[in-house]
């Protein structure tokens, strides 16, 4: 069902590479008929058994590996589709990072430093929640947090010019046209929120005891520079959206209906892999058909446990001859007592 083109037009989602990208042209709510909030729950449901299908053989195919990164707004809800969508993994595939502002030791690395080491390996799933794309989205609209790297020839404010960001948009397509020409399958999501929904959310937040921890003033010392985030994002986006690492507009508005098109794009690029159990040589069937008549060949009656003689330790009754009397069998015994 996540494969329903009627269900699920991904094309309309898809930032299409080389073309110009803007955000007005994606909506933030989902405008279907198709679909209601319980169908949708249920064929998650589903999805999420033929995702864990295919991660199974993804691992033992071992050939692939899976980088899935989430950037948004605050509350657009990037913590709750990893949980719901990605319930259904093997946690022992998959791993989740969640990038914060960089710490001392990462900021004397290259910006692709820490990301790098959160790379999965073959067979696996990473998941970032943020990524190195903050490098082009937060430090955009506060771009004197770029002086923190001591880059050399970045001096000041005046020095980050829209020739460092177009550098770095080449920077980062680069990287991941690299990840991606060695077997990373690299899937971008934007979770595309509207101000109207966040604002709610941020309410919810305040207001339910539960949610409390969920909210900090500084999403709200954010919210101030919405504009800015969504010029980042656009171009972000416009500048980065390839075939070998496209970006995905995903409307948010309705968490039920993001989770399942974000399900639906993974099941469907991990179709494309055409993922197989590995086939094993004749030389190697034979040798498990030699351990199989191996394993049928043992004896288990062998390891049984030995029947008790229960006679052990009673005394043995006498034998009475017939040439002998009952009371010499008596006395017979007494005797040896």
């Amino acid at each position: 069902m996540l494969s329903d083109s009627k269900l699920f037009n991904l094309k309309k989602l898809l930032a299409l590479p080389g073309k110009k990208f803007s955000l007005k042209n994606y909506d933030t709510k989902y405008r279907g008929k198709e679909l209601t909030r319980r169908d949708a729950e249920m064929l998650l449901e589903m999805g999420r058994k033929h995702l864990a299908e295919i991660q199974d053989k993804l691992y033992a195919h071992n050939q692939y590996s899976v980088l899935i990164i989430f950037q948004a707004m605050d509350a657009a809800g990037k913590d709750g589709a990893v949980k719901h969508i990605m319930s259904g993994f093997n946690p022992l595939g998959v791993k989740v990072y969640s990038f914060k502002a960089p710490n001392s030791a990462e900021l004397d690395h290259d910006y692709f430093w820490r990301h790098s080491l959160a790379l999965p390996a073959r067979g696996e799933i990473a998941i970032h929640n943020r990524s190195h794309y903050e490098n082009v989205l937060a430090t955009k609209v506060h771009p004197e947090w770029i002086l923190n790297e001591n880059i050399p020839g970045i001096d000041s404010v005046k020095d980050i010019d829209k020739k460092f960001w177009e550098k770095r948009y080449k920077q980062i397509n680069r990287y991941e046209k690299n990840l991606a020409q060695n077997g990373m399958v690299i899937l971008k999501f934007f979770l595309h929120v509207s101000k109207k929904e966040q604002k709610k959310r941020f309410l919810e937040r305040i207001d339910d005891p539960s949610k409390n921890w969920k909210f900090s003033l500084s999403d709200l010392k954010e919210r101030k520079y919405w504009d800015d985030y969504q010029q980042a994002f656009e171009e972000a986006i416009g500048n980065t959206s390839q075939v070998h690492a496209p970006w995905y507009v995903i409307p948010a508005d309705d968490k039920w209906f993001a989770r399942l098109a974000i399900a639906a794009v993974i099941y469907r690029e991990f179709e494309k892999l055409k993922l197989s159990y590995p086939e094993v040589t004749d030389s190697q069937r034979a040798e498990l058909q030699k351990a199989r008549l191996q394993l049928m060949a043992e004896d288990n009656d062998a390891v049984k446990p030995k029947k008790e003689n229960k006679s052990k330790g009673k005394k043995k009754a006498p034998v009475i001859s017939d040439k002998a009397s009952a009371s010499d069998a008596v006395m017979n015994n007494d005797a040896g007592s």
